[in-house]
């Protein structure tokens, strides 16, 4: 594994945007660091009775502020909400959370913005994936957003080889390829991790929550180091770690397909 991240990293074709605050923004789309991006558009909309008819990015609109009023954000039915304990596991200094995590009382009273508490309602939002105005919103607005999904960025690469590196014995390497993501997060060298061994292997998988929290990765990342059964409420092992079968795609195999265990 460490040998296929190396060759993406060694091609060059990719590098890590300057600044991180840009990356989820409308007009930086497809930037250097996007190695597989979904791309969404607001120029056909849909509702309830046709979800699959948008060519907008669905999940945008859940993630949204509900009933907001203000700059810069559209709203949103409030549902995939960040947590207290995600909001401080960044170090001060640490660039990154401000653009990955919306803090709404900060915001609102900054920018005399208001909103509406939705359900189990946090005080947070997935910033790098709520509504930005100034987008068409053809249909409903919350299920008809442009915003394209970073499916695979560079700074993920750069943290697999970063593990895989570590975990087949070259820590060299890793701290290398850890460091070069947390030198942008931070902007200096003073925040460098000089670890080894499987303390290096806990500093990446803590950088990967961090870095790409919001994205969708974490779930996976908690299942294939064993901790999702310790990290997530109601998490049954032997269960959980895959995702039940379609009860339509179960019938039209015709007997070829089972259903997962204890589903």
């Amino acid at each position: 594994a460490a040998s296929v991240f190396e060759q993406i990293i060694v091609n060059n074709n990719y590098s890590l945007v300057t600044n991180y605050n840009t990356i989820f923004e409308n007009n930086n789309e497809n930037n250097s660091e996007s190695v597989f991006e979904i791309q969404y558009t607001d120029a056909q909309g849909a509702g309830f009775g046709c979800l699959q008819c948008s060519k907008g990015n669905v999940a945008v609109g859940f993630n949204g502020i509900r009933n907001y009023s203000g700059p810069f954000f559209d709203g949103g039915y409030s549902f995939n909400l960040p947590t207290q304990a995600s909001y401080d596991a960044y170090e001060v200094g640490d660039n990154r959370r401000d653009v990955a995590i919306l803090n709404i009382v900060t915001w609102a009273a900054a920018n005399n913005a208001t909103y509406g508490q939705g359900y189990k309602h946090t005080g947070f939002f997935n910033r790098k994936y709520i509504a930005r105005q100034g987008d068409l919103n053809i249909g409903d607005q919350n299920l008809t957003n442009p915003n394209n999904y970073r499916a695979i960025r560079y700074a993920d690469v750069l943290l697999m080889a970063a593990e895989a590196f570590n975990r087949s014995g070259n820590d060299t390497k890793g701290r290398e390829y850890l460091n070069l993501v947390r030198r942008r997060a931070f902007g200096d060298t003073n925040h460098d991790i000089s670890a080894s061994g499987p303390a290096l292997t806990d500093f990446i998988w803590a950088e990967r929550k961090l870095e790409l929290i919001g994205e969708g990765h974490r779930f996976f990342d908690l299942v294939r180091t064993n901790k999702a059964s310790t990290s997530i409420t109601g998490f049954i092992s032997g269960k959980h770690e895959v995702f039940p079968i379609p009860f339509e795609e179960i019938q039209f195999s015709n007997g070829n397909c089972q259903q997962n265990p204890n589903y």
